[in-house]
């Protein structure tokens, strides 16, 4: 797994919170240590379990996990419940609404949720647990015997015991946990106004605050219902003059449902090779490059802001995303998707497998975008929404007394400029590793080559099964002849 410190926190904080809230309740939350495949057997046999309820999960090693454990359960005549809770739908009945076959548009995707019509409501939090409930959970301990007592500390990990020091973690700016993420929920709905006229592309990728709700980690962990969002949502625009998806907050949601669905039906969907939904394309492979992008030393001020602030806060715009994925792959740097993709895993708090690898093929014009001649500059981008270059000079100080005209592009400051600034381009901050103006057009000839060879080798295929069709056509005759 590649999970970075901020990624643990936020999954620690939020176990902490389940297990507050479990407690007020009479309950609590046990965390097992070990694999579930050697610890559910023991479990199932020390505390006589009769049913095991979880929630589906899509990807390809919580499939195989949850395959495992369901096949223990039943051999055992245990009783398994799986629910669907994670989407607004079920990516499942998606798929048999369109007679089987996988929406590849973001368009065919809601028409065909539209046509099941509003997704369940969330389910209301219990009050209370169910009558004698809280005897099963006398102590932490479970009042095992000491020659059963196999599962040994149940209590939430602590940050010490996921190998992290508290003290050198940066200010935690998103706490995990569902009281955080509806307290959060809640601030975004009072703005009725703002989730009415709201349109992700007219957003700013680097406001020092954050332009869009910053939900999204909630949703991944399961802090914040998506279906009770969704609904809120809908009761706000209800009768209001309201944007409309795919750029609405809506339309957030089905975007996130959409990838779920994909990734959901697609074989070898996180990866190039063998993913049927993906331009095959001969990706460099550039190491020291891809360290400079990773670390944000590419010398390209606004890239190296945003990575900057990813690897210290775990969040990142949705344009900021776009921008840094479109450097490394078909705009400059002529990196696989897949390597970025390794890189958000570990440091996005909002780390989510189906969106993480959708995205990246979006961004990388390897699947469902394919417009691969719409770069973006990594110097103008950034200055149609911050012409003063404020977000780059929080995250790269080493910038902050450059010159506005040079902010973006302090390479071009004169000498005497740079001395002044206490930042020698070259010694305190690296020049460009590439010429955005060169590279670009040369990545753009790239792309077209790979797509025109993706064409062919379609054709090609076609054609393969036409022929191997026909020569058994042909062959009949020739018998009958």
């Amino acid at each position: 797994m590649r999970v970075g410190p901020n990624r643990w926190r936020f999954l620690q904080q939020s176990l902490s919170n389940l297990d507050d809230r479990l407690k007020a309740l009479g309950s609590a939350l046990l965390v097992i240590r070990g694999k579930p495949e050697e610890v559910f057997p023991k479990l199932f046999k020390t505390w006589n379990v009769k049913c095991i309820t979880f929630e589906n999960d899509i990807e390809p090693y919580a499939k195989k996990r949850d395959e495992q454990i369901e096949a223990m359960a039943k051999d055992a005549g245990i009783k398994v419940i799986q629910k669907v809770s994670h989407t607004l739908y079920s990516p499942a009945k998606i798929l048999n609404a369109n007679m089987g076959k996988v929406p590849l548009t973001y368009q065919k995707f809601v028409s065909v949720a539209e046509g099941l019509g509003p997704p369940p409501a969330a389910v209301d939090e219990p009050k209370k647990v169910p009558p004698g409930y809280s005897q099963i959970l006398e102590s932490r301990e479970l009042k095992i015997p000491k020659e059963e007592d196999i599962f040994g500390n149940t209590n939430v990990p602590t940050l010490e015991e996921l190998g992290l020091d508290e003290s050198k973690l940066e200010p935690c700016l998103y706490p995990g946990g569902e009281a955080e993420a509806l307290q959060r929920m809640q601030i975004c709905l009072a703005k009725k106004a703002w989730i009415c006229d709201f349109e992700k592309p007219n957003t700013s990728p680097n406001s020092l605050i954050p332009s869009t709700t910053v939900l999204s980690p909630y949703l991944k962990f399961g802090c914040l219902s998506p279906r009770l969002f969704f609904h809120e949502l809908n009761k706000i625009i209800q009768g209001r003059k309201h944007s409309k998806p795919p750029v609405s907050l809506v339309g957030q949601m089905y975007w996130r449902e959409f990838y779920y669905v994909v990734g959901f039906a697609t074989p070898n969907y996180d990866r190039m090779v063998g993913n049927s939904i993906c331009c095959q394309i001969p990706w460099g492979n550039n190491q020291e490059h891809l360290k400079a992008w990773t670390e944000g030393r590419t010398g390209y001020p606004f890239i190296d802001a945003i990575m900057t602030q990813l690897r210290k806060e775990g969040w990142i715009h949705h344009l900021a995303r776009h921008a840094v994925a479109c450097f490394l792959t078909r705009g400059d740097l002529w990196i696989s998707w897949e390597e970025g993709q390794k890189v958000f895993e570990e440091l996005l708090l909002d780390a989510d497998w189906a969106l993480n690898a959708g995205n990246w093929m979006w961004l990388s014009a390897s699947a469902f975008f394919h417009q691969y001649f719409r770069v973006y500059s990594p110097v103008v981008f950034g200055k149609k929404t911050d012409k003063f270059g404020d977000y780059i000079k929080k995250y790269l100080p080493i910038l902050k007394k450059y010159p506005v005209e040079y902010i973006y592009e302090p390479w071009n400051a004169p000498l005497s400029v740079q001395k002044a600034a206490g930042c020698i381009i070259g010694t305190d901050y690296p020049r460009p590793i590439v010429k955005h103006e060169v590279v670009s057009k040369e990545n753009i000839a790239k792309m077209n080559a790979a797509y025109k060879a993706n064409k062919a080798n379609k054709g090609e295929a076609g054609k393969s099964k036409s022929s191997a069709a026909g020569g058994g056509s042909s062959a009949k005759q020739a018998k009958k002849r």
